[in-house]
């Protein structure tokens, strides 16, 4: 082999191992110092004008949830890293997991990156779903396994995270 083909190859296993170093403190560093959490007025500023304008546009009734009187209005996180954390029910589906387009983003070693969804059916009621996590979904002291209808205050809880609608 050649000098140059030598010295190619060596510069290339240098460059793969400094590649693998900085990697390796990029890993170390995200489990050391977490994952960036991302306010909501932040997002909504960056909104499309479009989305804006069918916001507003939205009648009254259909942004509270298309509920009674009863209906819940906000989702609170009352246990967990997250405690205090309130989310308006405006009749949009509502995502929780670990990924950083999540609605909730948890913080949560027994979360998955989709773990879980909360939505409004058409009678009004908000729904639960089990997106195929891991660790499962739990709404009182039952593992879901097919979309369920969310009682009031019952606490949903996906690791040491429990959710509940309230008014």
């Amino acid at each position: 082999m050649s000098e140059l083909t030598l010295t190619v190859m060596r510069l290339g296993f240098l460059a793969v191992l400094w590649l693998f170093v900085i990697v390796s403190v990029q890993v170390i560093r995200s489990d050391l110092f977490g994952t960036r959490v991302t306010q909501r007025a932040a997002r909504r500023e960056g909104q499309r004008p479009q989305q804006r304008q069918q916001q507003r546009r939205q009648p009254q009734e259909s942004r509270r949830g298309r509920g009674g009187r009863n209906a819940p209005t906000k989702l609170v996180v009352s246990e967990g890293s997250l405690t205090g954390t309130t989310v308006a029910l405006q009749g949009q589906t509502i995502t929780l997991g670990r990924a950083h387009d999540s609605t909730i983003v948890l913080d949560d070693d027994y979360a998955s990156s989709r773990h879980a969804r909360i939505y409004p059916d058409r009678d009004g009621r908000w729904i639960v779903e089990d997106l195929g996590s891991t660790n499962g979904t739990y709404l009182g002291r039952n593992r879901l396994t097919t979309p369920t209808p969310i009682p009031p205050s019952e606490p949903i809880r996906i690791g040491k995270t429990v959710i509940e609608l309230r008014k």
